[in-house]
């Protein structure tokens, strides 16, 4: 009996241990990346305390300047229907947040809205940018507001697409499987150290309304931006819970032109959440899409890039 438990634990052990081999994905070196990824308009900037960041930048720097931050987990590359429409409008930068595609970072970077607002404002700092418009999309929407709110002098126009910064009043109805993972330390342990290709799919499918825009490229893409050096760390140290601040008291400040635009079958941040935003910013600009998820600058770039523009030629227009 003793025997067939030892030969039983031995299979279960080889069973355990060939799955870890198929499924670990080893870091994939910047250089690496960078040579498959970065294009023409790629650049790198140092920042203090260790950052070596990548942005993009697009259209004639004489133009009026916008600057976009992802979400969670996506990377530059996540604005590229937009940089398409609207570069001949306007000067673009696609940022790179720290854990995120070409940008190197010290392990311990941080991830909360406040922490991605100071660093905008060291990027900008160090560049010598002048005002601009930002937007951004979920986390990076986040980091938007609280950029208008904490550095109010950057900013003269801020755009917020699906952003976070208020809870569900409710659970999401689909929920990624990656996210609940990272509600557990053991899960954090493991997606520091596997290929996420799998989930990462499976998210980005649950995100969209349209499944069929989530290409094995852009699966990939995301998958090897998230096996950069020192990436998955970060990422999977981001912190879960609720501000410590109203959301609504904090946004109540913005004085900026703001305009909010929302998925209207967003899985992950509820819909109402836009018509909090929209209540709480003073004459804020609320457009929904339906049949639109989380991504709307993916999912449809021309019509949310149109609004972008057309919000801003208006803002911009003498009164």
């Amino acid at each position: 009996m003793r025997k067939i438990l030892g030969i039983i634990l031995a299979l279960l052990i080889a069973v355990v241990v060939g799955a870890w081999l198929k499924l670990r994905g080893p870091d994939i070196p910047f250089r690496t990346l960078e040579a498959k990824y970065a294009g023409a308009g790629s650049h790198f900037v140092d920042l203090p305390g260790g950052y070596h960041v990548h942005y993009r930048d697009d259209g004639d720097p004489n133009l009026p300047l916008l600057v976009l931050l992802h979400g969670f987990g996506d990377s530059f590359t996540t604005w590229e229907g937009w940089v398409r429409e609207l570069k001949t409008q306007f000067h673009i930068i696609s940022v790179d947040f720290p854990g995120h595609g070409l940008t190197r970072a010290p392990r311990g970077s941080q991830l909360n809205a406040a922490a991605l607002a100071d660093f905008v404002d060291a990027f900008a700092v160090t560049l010598a940018l002048p005002k601009f418009a930002v937007a951004g999309n979920s986390m990076g929407g986040g980091a938007a507001w609280q950029l208008a709110v904490r550095h109010p002098e950057r900013v003269d126009a801020l755009i917020l697409v699906d952003a976070a910064g208020f809870a569900n009043d409710k659970p999401p109805g689909e929920v990624p499987l990656a996210f609940k993972i990272l509600q557990y330390p053991i899960g954090r342990a493991l997606l520091r150290n596997i290929d996420n290709r799998p989930l990462i799919e499976e998210g980005l499918k649950t995100d969209v309304y349209d499944k069929s825009l989530i290409t094995p490229f852009i699966v990939d893409r995301w998958a090897e931006f998230q096996r950069a050096p020192g990436h998955r760390a970060i990422l999977m140290g981001i912190n879960m819970g609720t501000p410590s601040r109203s959301t609504a008291d904090l946004v109540s400040t913005i004085k900026v032109p703001t305009l909010i635009l929302w998925g209207e079958t967003d899985p992950l941040i509820e819909p109402v959440a836009a018509k909090k935003f929209a209540a709480a910013i003073p004459g804020a600009k609320l457009i929904t899409y339906p049949k639109v998820g989380h991504l709307p600058q993916l999912e449809i770039p021309q019509r949310s890039a149109a609004d972008v523009a057309a919000f801003l030629k208006a803002a911009r227009s003498p009164q």
